[in-house]
Formats: C-alpha cells, structure tokens, sequence
C-alpha cells in the first residue's frame, strides 16, 4: 500500500530517509513531498542574544529551522571561534531544552547538551520546563518561527517562567507543493494513508488533496504526527486515524501500520 508524507525529505549525504525505511518494514511504499519553504531572519539579533548568555537562564528548542538558523549564523568565521571558544561552554551550564529526536540532534551538533527530548509536544515540554525552572528567574531565551503556537509561552507564564521569543524564520508554501501533488496523484493514484507533520502542512496541502481525492476521499486514512497537527486537521473537518505516540518515524509508522489494518480504531 501506498503512503503519501507531507515533509520536506532527509538530506541525502546522512543516508536514507528514516521515515522511508520503517515504513518500509512495514510493507508501506512510502513517497516524501516538500510541503513548506522557510525564510530566516533576524539573525544577527539572534547572535546577539546567544552573545549574551549571562542574560538568560537557558535556551528552548521546539523547531529544528530554529537550530538551522543557528547554524547559519556559525557560519560565519568570526561568530564560529566566538561561540567554540566560549559561549558554547557558557550555555552548557544552563538547560537546553527541546521537542523531539531531530530538534536534540541539532543541538547537540552545535555542541549542547539537549533536555526533554522525549516530551514529544510543546504541552508535554512545558510541564517539563516547569517541574525544573523556578518562578521569576532570567528569561528562557526561544528562537522560533512566525507561526508558533502559544501553548509554550500561556503555559510557562501562568507559572511566572519568563520566555523570550525571538522569530528567525519565516514559513510559506513550497513553490512546487501543487505541482507535487498533481503529479503523485495522476501517477501513483489515491494513497491509502497521508501523513501530516504540522498544522501549516493542513493549511497549505488538504483543499489540494480532497480535490485531487474527489469522492474518493474517504477511503484515504488521515495521520498526524502529533496533537497540534491532528488538532488542526480535526478543525479543517477532517476525520483523524492516528495520531503518533512520538513523533518519530518509529511512532508514526506504527500508527500508520496501526490505521491501515481492518477494523483499526
């Protein structure tokens, strides 16, 4: 059976994509396609800030863009020998906090030590923050995209944990997603599953794929990778199948194994 995911591909230099491979092991031919495009900005404000640890209690992570956009600045030579000789070490005495596998991964690949991984969602990170950070301390500092959602910032400040946003991407549609989407429709046919990894990903692809689907559309089980993402497909009127346990390529193919079997919940 075919199964659709709506997310960009992992780079091709550190091997096969995870998402793939395990949905493979189920017997599930899976097909990636780029859903969003992401511009990054405020950089050298966020270099300030990371200038400046002394500022701040720690640092929290719920993007992987938000670690790329990091990573962009340490490109530079100048920021790159101010960060490895010694901010980098003055972070990693404060938290680091993050959601998920991936956003750990890069964290770590700019040498901090990451915390919370396995909450999984920004409503489980929270309670995370919360059980470790104390009330009216320096501010978390929060690199983040356009389109964050508020459970994160509402949550931390009904317990007087300050956070400090700073917006370093911007995300819009791809410029081939419809093209993408077309296309896999008229030569793979209808999947049996399409996975969602965020509710940006509802908003920019659904009206494509229940017009590509036609009457068709409910024969096609719906799977997100979490509940903000399953959220916004429920508020779009659509039935969700599964929702990932984690948020990792093991979590989501189980449940998309899970939806696919008859007389699955």
């Amino acid at each position: 059976m075919k199964v659709l995911l709506l997310k960009e591909p992992k780079d091709k230099d550190s091997g096969p994509d995870p998402y793939i491979k395990e949905l493979g092991s189920y017997s599930l031919e899976a097909t990636l396609i780029p859903v969003l495009s992401f511009e990054f900005t405020s950089l050298d404000s966020l270099f300030d800030k990371l200038s400046h640890p002394e500022c701040y209690g720690g640092l929290v992570f719920t993007s992987p863009r938000a670690l790329e956009a990091i990573k962009i600045c340490l490109k530079e030579k100048s920021k790159n020998e101010a960060w490895s000789k010694s901010l980098k070490q003055m972070w990693n005495i404060k938290p680091t906090y993050v959601v998920g596998k991936a956003t750990a991964s890069l964290v770590e690949e700019i040498g901090l030590i990451p915390q919370g991984e396995g909450a999984g969602n920004a409503e489980k990170l929270a309670e995370y923050i919360c059980s470790r950070e104390k009330p009216n301390s320096s501010a978390l500092l929060f690199p983040c995209g356009a389109l964050k959602r508020e459970v994160l910032p509402t949550a931390l400040g009904e317990k007087d944990i300050a956070l400090e946003s700073l917006t370093v991407y911007q995300t819009a549609q791809h410029p081939d997603l419809q093209e993408s989407l077309s296309s896999y429709f008229s030569q793979q046919g209808i999947p049996a599953s399409v996975a969602f990894f965020s509710p940006s990903g509802v908003k920019f692809c659904l009206q494509h794929i229940q017009k590509l689907s036609g009457d068709l559309i409910n024969q096609v089980k719906f799977t997100a990778i979490g509940p903000s993402t399953a959220e916004a497909l429920q508020d779009a009127g659509m039935a969700v199948s599964c929702t990932a346990e984690s948020p990792t390529a093991q979590g989501l193919a189980a449940a998309i194994h899970r939806a696919l079997q008859p007389h699955s919940c």
